[in-house]
């Protein structure tokens, strides 16, 4: 081993030690478990974090293999406003690709590492309360005409109930969360993946909320690889967007970020999914690789 790689382990070693018997929110975006490779990558170095003695929770969405799957099948989909609108067909795809294909996918690639590994939807175990999203006025952007959509069988998160998750954590297991969430009535909606990711981070109390994105973290302007902001307190992304520097989906992207530092969350990480050993170098070196968000 060069000495290149022992100074790196060096590095690692306060890291390891601080985060030992911490929890850390993982969320998958759809990109990051299309290709297999990629998910071999990144379940390793899921395992590595496991090893050292940090708890793992994983959640998942599917975005992109459900319109894949929609598609193949001919069932139209409608997007409105970037959202899914999921009348009853794609509820039945979007529990066969959420709970069935990509969560089995995770749980394979990280049962290869030797990881005791536990497959769930929100439903289980009452994880993701539910209620049916009320009907929204939405602006064309292009027209400039507001319409009121119904989005059919997608849920808003009324509570979180980490029991299940907490009884797993604590006896070494790593949850496989997908992004479905059901009412009292066991109604089952499709709920977006980061909503549920960050709320169970607040409720599990967890020190980090890491978002494995298709970018690899926050860019003023998208189009300068310059302007990417590699740490940011709350007070800093405020000033952010008050003072207009942030723009267009960055906002709510910010908003979400500051409620969950606000709520108890230690830090909030973006970083890119589809980069080699971009989750390790986030947790265990000073430089890092994505967006790091801190309260102070």
């Amino acid at each position: 081993m060069n000495q290149k790689k022992l100074e790196l382990l060096r590095e690692s070693l306060p890291y390891i030690q601080k985060f030992k018997g911490k929890i850390f929110v993982v969320k998958f975006s759809g990109k990051v478990t299309e290709h297999r490779e990629n998910l071999a990558s990144l379940a390793e170095e899921l395992a590595l974090l496991h090893q050292v003695g940090i708890k793992i929770c994983v959640i998942h969405g599917g975005g992109k293999q459900l319109t894949e799957l929609a598609a193949k099948l001919g069932v139209a989909q409608k997007i409105v406003g970037g959202r899914r609108v999921t009348d009853d067909d794609t509820l039945e795809l979007a529990k066969m690709i959420f709970a069935g294909k990509i969560n089995t996918d995770i749980l394979a690639a990280l049962r290869h590492r030797g990881i005791d590994a536990v497959g769930l939807s929100g439903v289980d175990g009452n994880i993701v309360h539910a209620v049916k999203r009320p009907p929204k006025e939405i602006v064309d952007k292009e027209t400039g005409v507001t319409e009121t959509v119904d989005f059919g069988n997608v849920g808003d998160v009324l509570e979180i109930n980490t029991q299940l998750l907490s009884l797993l954590l604590d006896a070494d297991y790593l949850p496989v969360v997908s992004s479905l969430g059901a009412d009292d009535d066991g109604r089952v909606f499709n709920i977006n993946a980061d909503t549920i990711a960050a709320d169970i981070a607040v409720r599990l109390r967890a020190e980090k909320l890491v978002l494995l994105s298709d970018v690899n973290g926050i860019y003023l302007d998208p189009s300068d690889p310059q302007t990417k902001i590699s740490r940011v307190t709350i007070a800093e992304a405020e000033n952010l967007i008050e003072s207009g520097r942030a723009t267009g989906g960055m906002i709510p992207k910010l908003q979400s970020l500051l409620s969950l530092l606000k709520s108890g969350v230690k830090s909030a990480h973006i970083i890119s999914g589809t980069e080699r050993n971009a989750l390790l170098s986030e947790v265990f070196t000073d430089k890092g690789t994505g967006t790091m968000f801190v309260a102070e």
